[in-house]
């Protein structure tokens, strides 16, 4: 059986590749720190991005873990520029999965390269890995394994939130398990 905790970052300054942590989010990930303190990690992986990093970094440093980071896990890009519609474009990528803005990846192309990370994981010696990553990117991994997840799913989502995806073969069972 391999264990797959999917965590969302902590609440950032913004959504640019070194947007830290603010100050609420630095409380957050101390609390995920205590939150994975009963679980049996045993490898860390996270985007590059600063606020995924220092998402995971205090549970690293109490584990006595090396965070190896994994370019595939950055957020998905929905289009090259800034739409006031952005929401109603990000909704509609849920139902076209091969919809992609100019500048930007399809929803298709999210999936794919974030579930490249997960079967990565499946087939190393790994049993309990904890992924950060970022919103969209997330809901798109949780959909290519449960269908049924697309836009409400994302719009719920919290900063930080943890999924466990629990593998007995090829379908993982999926449950949030976050409680703040």
């Amino acid at each position: 059986m391999k264990h797959i905790y999917i965590v969302r970052h902590c609440q950032a300054t913004g959504q640019e590749p070194d947007a830290p942590l603010t100050e609420r989010g630095q409380q957050q990930a101390v609390q995920l720190a205590s939150f994975f303190a009963e679980t049996a990690v045993d490898s860390i992986l996270s985007s590059p991005f600063e606020r995924a990093y220092r998402t995971v970094s205090p549970l690293a440093e109490k584990l006595g873990l090396k965070i190896e980071t994994d370019e595939k896990l950055t957020e998905r890009v929905l289009t090259g520029q800034n739409h006031p519609n952005w929401r109603e474009m990000l909704r509609q990528t849920y139902d076209d999965l091969d919809l992609c803005y100019e500048g930007g990846e399809s929803s298709r192309g999210a999936m794919e390269r974030a579930s490249s990370v997960v079967r990565e994981v499946l087939e190393s010696e790994q049993t309990h890995t904890v992924i950060v990553s970022h919103g969209n990117l997330i809901s798109l991994l949780l959909k290519h394994f449960d269908s049924r997840i697309g836009f409400p799913e994302w719009e719920s989502l919290s900063n930080p939130d943890v999924y466990h995806l629990s593998f007995a073969g090829e379908q993982p069972a999926i449950e949030r398990i976050w409680r703040e």
